[in-house]
C-alpha cells in the first residue's frame, strides 16, 4: 500500500512517509486481528487511515500558498521573519 495511492496530498508538509509507515503499520494490524478475513482487515483499516491524514493536508495547503500565493515570495519571507527567535 502506497501513501500517495492512498492520500491525495501535494508535497509540501513533508508527511508522506510518515503517512506511508502510519499506513503500513494500521493496515498490518488490522491483517493481524482479523484471524485471515481480509475484507474485514481492509475495511478496518481504510476507517483509520485518512484522519491523521488531514493534519498534514492542511500543513500542505498552507505552505503551497507560501510558496506559489498571490503575495509569494514574500509570504514565505514572512514565514521566515516571523518564526525567528528573539535575541
Amino acid at each position: 500500500m502506497s501513501s500517495d495511492a492512498a492520500h491525495l496530498a501535494l508535497p509540501f508538509a513533508g508527511e508522506g512517509a510518515n503517512l506511508a509507515m502510519y499506513d503500513r503499520v494500521e493496515l498490518s494490524k488490522a491483517i493481524a486481528a482479523s484471524l485471515g478475513d481480509t475484507e474485514a482487515a481492509l475495511l478496518a483499516c481504510k476507517r483509520n487511515l485518512f484522519p491523521p491524514s488531514a493534519s498534514a493536508a492542511v500543513e500542505a495547503d498552507r505552505d503551497l500558498k507560501l510558496c506559489f500565493g498571490n503575495n509569494a515570495p514574500q509570504s514565505q519571507l514572512d514565514g521566515f521573519t516571523n518564526n525567528q527567535p528573539v535575541n
